[in-house]
């Protein structure tokens, strides 16, 4: 069966507007896992995503009449962009149906490249809808992103390129899945050629529409669908795409956000681009696949699908990929509450980096700290830092996978504290080095009760941290002489009305 796309695979007329696309070594991946980790870099492509080989292959197969007509899809943002500058190429006019939730940053490049951009419904299959219903008052030509026998075609040239450019052995081939155009025009090429290859597909945990298929038999649609990865945001996998797939793959992988964060973060170190989470999925299955089956020595090829992302989710991204990386634990901790109970909690961590300090009074008897530290990967040196608390006499609740306390609980630690009074906060900021909140609390602790206590490691040159001390009246005076000897740069912002409505 995969044969019937071979010919439409070698016959694709593409690069009028798509490039051949580099295959990069990725260095610094190769030696963290053990396995020659390749890249291919579809982000170089003039939309940066893969998405314009088959746009571009199924407007060369349209008749005069219906390029004259013009032509619709519906699109999260890659196929969008692919479509428009290959209209544009052609000179035929084009109408992209966008979910609301595209980024910014896709919409804005859709309509720079000349098509006429509708925003409509929250999810791809919501403007699918709308886009089919424009086909029919309008009489366009539907294009459709994945579930189409050209479009698939096109994207299967990226199969082509990967054998030309690695003609030696190659293990297994990492490819992210949506609709799963780009999986099945692959796997088609791939298994056909060189059936020895491996080709797995690689889905968010929350859009895995081709695994609930693929353990039904037959295509479902998903209830709910995560749009963290919006270019692979898709409820049901195609048909076509489903019935090349379903023969011709090895297996479905999985991944979560954090993986995918994580992944973002690895093809910036090796590459110095910034993948979007689709363009990293692919990266993100095949780390997995290397901790699961643990092999080493292997040849192995993650398709960078894509690099269109909004410069402010990087914040976001950048947040979550400690975890994504298992470098970073998260715990609810009860330590007493009395003054030095901090700088103690530090000295049990031992050499371990803090990652993030939050607190807030509660009672005099009990402090709950919210502390994020930095662990080595394995899973067994979060759990030996959660033992070594524990025996310690420590109360430690493991917080690293709970989601409510990574996006929400640890934003949201504190709140008025009517107990307290003398209350005075400050703002300071220190060299950001190992060891640097350590040394800021031994100088600080014992002096006077602590109250409130925010930090948080951004891996910027500085280390900012919000201490609320209760200082009695009359002591004003010597608080400032100590902390103008102490020699960080400091701030009071006890008068600050974001302190006095919320936490003062």
């Amino acid at each position: 069966m995969p044969q019937s796309y071979i010919k439409r695979i070698l016959d694709a007329r593409i690069y009028d507007v798509a490039v051949e696309t580099p295959l990069d070594h990725a260095r610094f991946m190769s030696a963290r896992l053990n396995n020659r980790v390749l890249l291919k870099r579809e982000d170089f492509q003039p939309v940066f995503s893969f998405k314009i080989r088959g746009a571009y292959n199924k407007l060369r197969q349209l008749s005069e009449e219906q390029l004259k007509a013009g032509v619709i899809a519906a699109s999260a943002g890659n196929h969008a962009q692919g479509l428009a500058l290959s209209a544009a190429k052609l000179g035929v006019k084009a109408t992209i149906v966008m979910p609301k939730t595209t980024p910014v940053i896709k919409v804005d490049a859709v309509r720079a490249h000349g098509a006429k951009v509708v925003l409509h419904g929250d999810t791809y299959d919501e403007a699918s809808t709308y886009a089919q219903k424009l086909v029919k008052e309008k009489g366009l030509a539907y294009i459709h992103p994945y579930d189409d026998p050209d479009v698939i075609a096109g994207q299967g040239t990226v199969a082509l390129e990967i054998l030309r450019q690695h003609p030696g052995h190659i293990d297994a081939i990492f490819v992210p899945v949506g609709g799963g155009g780009l999986c099945a025009g692959v796997a088609a090429y791939v298994k056909y050629v060189r059936p020895e290859i491996k080709v797995f597909a690689v889905e968010p945990e929350d859009a895995a529409c081709l695994k609930a298929a693929m353990e039904q038999g037959r295509r479902v649609v998903l209830p709910h669908v995560g749009i963290f990865a919006d270019g692979v945001a898709v409820a049901q996998v195609g048909k076509e795409t489903f019935r090349v797939m379903k023969d011709t793959i090895d297996g479905v992988i999985t991944a979560n956000t954090d993986e995918m964060c994580a992944a973002i973060k690895d093809i910036f170190e090796d590459t110095r681009s910034i993948a979007e989470p689709a363009g990293a999925l692919a990266l993100a299955g095949l780390k997995k696949y290397v901790a699961e089956h643990g092999c080493s020595g292997q040849t192995l090829i993650a398709i960078d699908s894509g690099a269109n992302t909004n410069f402010d989710r990087l914040r976001y991204i950048s947040e979550r990929t400690e975890i994504g990386e298992k470098r970073e634990a998260i715990l609810a901790v009860t330590i007493p509450e009395k003054p030095g109970a901090y700088k103690t909690f530090c000295k049990d961590l031992g050499k371990r980096n803090i990652t993030e300090f939050n607190y807030r009074y509660a009672d005099d008897l009990e402090a709950r700290i919210f502390v994020g530290v930095q662990v080595s990967p394995e899973r067994e040196d979060r759990a030996a830092l959660v033992d070594e608390l524990h025996s310690k006499g420590y109360a430690v609740v493991d917080m690293t996978d709970n989601e409510l306390a990574k996006l929400h609980i640890r934003h949201m630690v504190g709140g008025h504290a009517p107990q307290i009074s003398d209350e005075r906060v400050y703002r300071f900021e220190f060299p950001e080095r190992p060891g640097a909140l350590f040394n800021f609390l031994t100088q600080l602790a014992g002096r006077w009760n602590i109250s409130m206590f925010h930090y948080r490691n951004h891996g910027s040159a500085f280390g900012r941290v919000f201490v609320g001390m209760q200082v009695p009246a009359g002591e004003e005076d010597h608080v400032t002489r100590f902390l103008d000897k102490l020699g960080y740069r400091y701030r009071d912002e006890t008068d600050n009305d974001a302190y006095q409505f919320f936490l003062g």
